[in-house]
């Protein structure tokens, strides 16, 4: 059961952490969730279900969240300022102080941002025009890096990972932090899309959304494409993962169909704010046992929102 084994993923991790200092004592998941009506993001230990409303912001909808390195801001995107356009915002990680960090042009959509490991930099998705841009967390610095969608940077801040359409689908693809040096790493590529691919923390791996036949199943590869591997066998739609700080398990949504391809449908979806449309799913990528979290099971919004892992600080490792 779920319950049983999520239990005891989560409470080995507390118990080994006392000898193993590179788990960690705790886990709060970012998750964008439908609980109050609104799409909110919330702060939530997956084991409790114990949760905190960081953006109680009623009539908009915030989503997309991501922890600054050192775990106390977030970095999100609202269309609280302009209904029909989506700005990036960072918040203090209690979910006070909200600042808007960019003024888009109307009807733009900011999504996924990813912070370079020193903090000085916020990377970003527009999904209309379909680039990547950065920004530093005051807001000032704003600028174009490349074209490409779902960029994530990673660890050391040399490297963006990203999508764009390959010859029959999007496939995953890396280049330099400035946009230099484009090649695709995986030839594998999707007609389904939604590949959000993320780095490790380590940076030596790159976990993201493949097609299988009708399906999207997580995949992961080395940063150069080898050692390609499907981990989740589902036969759902699979996206959106995410690494836990020690690189030992994700997080991941699934859904029972890509009902972003379909505008109508995708409205529809949106629209009716299912709550266990799209749950979190965790995978234990040593043993490949993947399980509902069923704590978000009945609460999650139907966005591509990672759940994303608090980062393991120093202070979280004592």
């Amino acid at each position: 059961m779920m319950h049983t084994w999520i239990l005891a993923v989560l409470m080995v991790g507390r118990a080994v952490s006392v000898s193993e200092p590179g788990i960690p004592p705790a886990h709060t998941l970012l998750v964008t969730s439908v609980r109050t009506g609104d799409t909110e993001i919330f702060a939530v230990d997956p084991l409790t279900g114990s949760s905190q409303n960081l953006t109680r912001s009623p009539q908009s909808e915030d989503r997309y969240p991501a922890w600054a390195p050192d775990g106390r801001q977030v970095a999100f995107t609202s269309n609280r300022a302009d209904t029909a356009t989506y700005d990036l915002y960072l918040m203090d990680a209690n979910g006070t102080s909200p600042r808007r960090l960019t003024q888009l042009p109307a009807q733009s959509v900011a999504y996924w941002p990813s912070f370079s490991q020193n903090g000085k930099w916020i990377y970003f998705n527009e999904g209309t025009s379909g680039y990547i841009y950065r920004v530093k967390p005051d807001g000032t610095g704003l600028m174009r890096v490349a074209e490409g969608r779902d960029g994530h940077i990673s660890p050391d801040g040399a490297n963006i990972v990203f999508t764009q359409m390959g010859e029959k689908g999007f496939g995953v693809w890396v280049m330099a932090a400035d946009g230099s040096g484009r090649m695709q790493v995986v030839d594998h590529e999707s007609e389904i899309g939604g590949i959000a691919p993320v780095w490790s923390p380590d940076g030596k791996q790159i976990a993201f959304s493949g097609q299988v036949g009708e399906f999207a199943e997580i995949f992961t590869c080395q940063a150069d494409g080898s050692s390609l591997t499907q981990v989740t066998h589902l036969e759902k739609i699979s996206s959106s993962p995410a690494f836990s700080p020690d690189g030992k398990y994700l997080t991941f949504r699934v859904t029972d169909e890509a009902y972003w391809r379909d505008a109508a449908k995708r409205a529809a979806t949106y629209h009716e704010k299912a709550a266990d449309k799209r749950p979190v799913w965790l995978l234990e990528l040593a043993s490949g046992h993947a399980e509902l979290i069923e704590t978000l099971h009945y609460q999650c919004a139907m966005d591509g929102s990672r759940a994303e892992w608090k980062p393991l600080t120093p202070e979280r490792k004592k």
